[in-house]
């Protein structure tokens, strides 16, 4: 009997076989991302519905020297939940751990195992009067476990902060098998190391998040969504910085997209941007329990006229209209796929540094990779750029990539914002990162997996 044989019987003697999938079609979708870039080749695909019976699958699995590949919602944008190619890793999918556990509305708090759904999670927080601050294009699809393994980001990040910034407790299961028990609801908690905060973003390679405790905020009454063109990036700081001093923390998203971004949307979704054309534009929306909001918001478009740092704007009318401005923004991915090959790049730089990011680096593509057309546009309020670049026949994706990243490095940025490294970007991270950051990783890496069982091949290179 050979080890993949051996495993796939115990974990079905363990789970029952509705539970393992080891051939057929209903394999498919466990191998493969999203975008279809890494295709890979699971040994199997096993479906635990508790947390006990993880830690075991833990165990069968170092016992038989089985790589395992914790997979939530397989939404990511790294290639970092897909097995290899090698039909030797074991998928452990945690779609059907998916309960919401408890939700405290005077606590604020909302327990969820990984399971669960994002959009799932976002509406008991709801209905308890409460938000659960995590606004991502894929909420529809990602889960509970994914956000919190790839510390996720989205377009509230400027006021709510990273995932990390939300989770106040982890249940994990270490590569051992033992579970640590960490649901706590504190706010305050300075006892000993925060350990949870190793598993947040570390893409399953440390532990497999089984459910977590997520901090919720106030529910907010009031909502103001408004759309402005502005000549420049550095335009459109100085309207960041006019809305905060305006705005104050009031301010959720302020998203800037470029005129190449809008003409896409236009082309291939059919949505116009409905102010005068410019070559950027900014999105921007506050919120607040408070009345009066959008007679600040009024205000201060009003002063961003007077001062000639926007050129037009509008602010929404209602909750239609609000969708209808950030249909823009949200069709941007879309519509650049369906114009062809692009070369993406998510990328943070010090926020002051970001006009100058873009002039260098548009000026770098155009030497070193012509005939390449940029299409930028991302989260201008934490300094994070979606980067993508459209190339044709001829052109090198790794040329292009170490023309952007190189600019971002010589500008103190990351090379991943908000997406992770996964597989897609493990050869960028060990270039860019400094060689002790890179030791002091593995070192991590080796204390808690030392076999390399867990998710091997994603963030560290072997």
């Amino acid at each position: 009997m050979t080890m993949r044989t051996d495993v796939q019987r115990r974990l079905t003697d363990l789970l029952g076989p509705a539970a393992v999938i080891a051939e057929g079609p209903d394999l498919a979708p466990y191998a493969v991302d999203w975008r279809k870039l890494f295709p890979g080749q699971p040994a199997c695909v096993v479906r635990p519905s508790s947390t006990e019976q993880v830690a075991r699958i833990v165990q069968i699995c170092r016992e038989a020297r089985a790589a395992i590949v914790p997979q939530g919602g397989n939404t990511g944008l790294a290639g970092g939940a897909v097995p290899d190619a090698s039909g030797t890793q074991v998928v452990l999918s945690l779609n059907r751990m998916a309960a919401i556990r408890d939700v405290d509305p005077v606590g604020m708090t909302i327990e969820a195992e990984a399971g669960c759904i994002l959009k799932v999670a976002q509406d008991a927080a709801a209905d308890a009067g409460r938000l659960l601050p995590i606004s991502l294009a894929a909420e529809g699809s990602a889960t509970i476990g994914g956000v919190v393994a790839a510390n996720a980001g989205g377009v509230n990040v400027l006021r709510y902060g990273m995932t990390r910034n939300l989770v106040l407790g982890l249940e994990v299961v270490l590569p051992d098998g033992s579970i640590a028990h960490g649901l706590r609801r504190l706010r305050k908690d300075n006892a000993g190391y925060d350990w949870k905060q190793l598993f947040i973003g570390s893409e399953g390679t440390l532990g497999i998040v089984t459910a977590a405790v997520l901090r919720l905020v106030p529910r907010p009454k009031h909502s103001v969504t408004a759309l402005l063109s502005v000549t420049d990036p550095a335009v459109a700081l100085r309207l960041l910085a006019l809305a905060q001093d305006e705005l104050g923390d009031q301010i959720s998203a302020f998203e800037l997209i470029s005129a190449t971004s809008l003409q896409l949307v236009a082309k291939h979704a059919g949505l116009k941007a409905p102010i005068a054309e410019g070559e950027w534009f900014v999105l921007v929306e506050a919120a607040s329990s408070l009345p009066g909001l959008r007679e600040a918001a009024e205000a201060m478009l009003g002063s961003a006229f007077e001062q000639e740092i926007a050129l037009d704007g509008v602010i929404a009318e209602s909750g239609a209209q609000a969708a209808q401005l950030w249909a823009l923004r949200e069709h941007v991915t879309e519509s650049e796929a369906r114009e062809g090959k692009s070369v993406k790049h998510d990328v943070s730089v010090p926020l002051t540094e970001v006009p100058r990011f873009l002039d260098e680096a548009g000026k770098a593509l155009a030497a070193g990779a012509p005939g390449t057309r940029v299409n930028a546009f991302g989260h201008l309020g934490d300094g994070n750029i979606h980067y993508n670049v459209l190339v044709e026949a001829g052109h090198d994706a790794g040329v292009v990539n170490r023309i952007v990243h190189d600019i971002v490095a010589a500008f103190g940025g990351s090379i991943s914002a908000e997406h992770g490294i996964g597989q897609y970007r493990v050869g960028e991270l060990a270039r860019y990162r400094a060689p002790v950051e890179m030791e002091l990783a593995r070192a991590i890496k080796r204390a808690l997996d030392p076999d390399n069982r867990l998710n091997p091949g994603k963030v560290l290179l072997p």
